[in-house]
């Protein structure tokens, strides 16, 4: 039984309450669709079970949840707190919109509230040093030049950009290397309005163009990245909007390429640049609607299509693909490397591994 979080490889901890299903102190599940998910606590994002054993556990949760008193409920969510610690959330027959509240409301809302305490930090970090260059009686105009750098104050809010998320496999059998800059600077393109839908991803090699399977594959590994700052309760609720209109994943796509996006012949290609290579001396063209100029809506929207498109197309296939990525979860799982860290702490840590590698041994 797989126990880590298929999406930022946590572990998904364990439960004492259901004996056919102890993964995860957080479950979701919709017996009339015999799906089973447990929501992993530090991401807050929900793993679909692909176990056959899902049947028993769903029929399990189900009497636990009716015995419980401590539990809220809507005509189609319920919420209820076993007394092992366990959250119940019980799909009932909700609408999109409702459904996709409930889903997606609590993990970009800990995103965002994990990212806003980063930026306090580093903001706070940032003034105390600049108190103390005042009272050493430094020259405050050189040392706040350093902050009024575009591309070093960019870094300590938005994290190290050369930090890597991954890597992927392209259609030719490649496997490249994903950093915080590429899935940024990635972008769905369309060579005419007639045209599908492509997505031009950035890489550690250069940038390829994938299309179809692939492309809905690598953009669902490029956006969480890309929506690391989550969203306001007011953005979530304009991105399950749009999702809703939309009336499918790869619609929702296609409406956000047609507004932002970059066909063959507009003028605005290579306007701009961002530096990328050793050291940060490359300077690359920006790509028009790269996936993190995109509005807040715009990409959280994304998020959740790609999200919902990978489980039914997992749910078609009896569930193989998320078997596969289960599996590829809990290999990484021991070297995962945690997108949320601040670039300061980031920074200390490497700082000590290479004191520590220099020291010589007794």
């Amino acid at each position: 039984m797989f126990s880590t979080c298929i999406h930022c490889t946590g572990d998904l901890g364990r439960n004492e309450a259901f004996e056919t299903f102890p993964v995860g102190s957080r479950l979701a599940y919709d017996g009339r669709q015999g799906r089973l998910w447990v929501v992993c606590r530090g991401c807050g994002r929900w793993n679909l079970s692909p176990l056959e054993e899902r049947w028993e556990a769903i029929e399990a949760m189900e009497a636990r949840f009716r015995d419980t008193r401590l539990r809220v409920s809507t005509d189609h969510v319920g919420l209820a707190r076993l007394r092992e610690g366990v959250d119940l959330i019980r799909i009932g027959e909700p609408q999109r919109p409702e459904m996709a509240a409930w889903r997606y409301g609590d993990q970009f809302g800990k995103r965002r509230q994990r990212q806003l305490l980063v930026t306090g930090a580093v903001v706070g970090s940032a003034t105390a040093i600049i108190g103390g260059v005042i009272a050493l009686g430094a020259s405050v105009g050189s040392f706040a030049g350093i902050y009024a750098n575009g591309q070093l104050w960019d870094s300590l809010i938005h994290g190290r950009q050369s930090k890597s998320i991954g890597r992927v496999a392209l259609p030719d059998g490649r496997l490249v290397e994903l950093q915080r800059r590429h899935a940024r600077m990635s972008a769905f393109v369309r060579e005419s309005s007639h045209s599908p839908l492509q997505l031009r991803v950035e890489h550690a090699a250069g940038s390829s163009i994938v299309t179809g399977d692939d492309a809905m594959r690598i953009a669902a590994r490029l956006m969480p990245t890309v929506n690391r700052f989550g969203g306001s309760p007011k953005q979530v609720q304009e991105a399950v909007e749009l999702l809703d209109e939309a009336g499918d994943p790869y619609a929702v796509l296609l409406q956000v390429q047609r507004r932002s996006g970059w066909v063959p012949g507009h003028d605005e290609w290579g306007k701009g640049s961002f530096w990328e290579g050793k050291n940060n001396r490359k300077m690359v063209h920006k790509i028009p609607g790269a996936l993190h100029t995109l509005a807040p809506r715009d990409r959280l929207a994304i998020e959740m299509a790609l999200h919902e498109e990978q489980e039914r197309r997992a749910m078609e296939g009896e569930l193989q693909l998320l078997e596969q990525a289960w599996r590829e979860a809990e290999e990484i799982a021991k070297i995962a490397d945690d997108m949320f860290t601040p670039a300061a702490v980031e920074s200390r840590l490497e700082t000590l591994r290479g004191k520590n590698a220099s020291e010589p041994t007794a």
